[in-house]
């Protein structure tokens, strides 16, 4: 694997253990789930990147958990993105979803042809 594809894989497992920790616990995050109406969905979306960030990391050693984890990362970022749309969230906070979906699409890729 380049240098790129382990720095970019680094960088989104530390970010979304960061925001899957801070969307199980912390409230600023609650807050914005409920202002989305999703309050329901906060543990699972908080859940769901600190496992797709594990799986990142395990997926160095086993190629099949890098494509799944990104891929699902990916996804749940385009989800993200739409629901920021949906509320009609500025660019700037509609932003990071977007740059980390196109991140974890490409580490999906690179991951897949490897």
């Amino acid at each position: 694997m380049t240098a790129a594809y382990i720095g970019a894989t680094i960088l989104s497992a530390i970010v979304f253990l960061y925001y899957g920790a801070t969307c199980l616990f912390a409230n600023g995050m609650a807050a914005e789930f409920a202002r989305y109406g999703l309050s329901r969905y906060r543990q699972l979306t908080g859940a769901l990147e600190m496992l797709g960030a594990l799986g990142l990391a395990a997926g160095q050693f086993f190629p099949i958990l890098a494509v799944v984890s990104a891929g699902g990362l990916a996804l749940l970022m385009a989800l993200g993105v739409l629901t920021r749309v949906r509320a009609r969230d500025s660019l700037a906070e509609t932003l990071p979803a977007g740059v980390l979906m196109v991140l974890n699409a490409w580490l999906a890729v690179q991951a897949w042809r490897a």
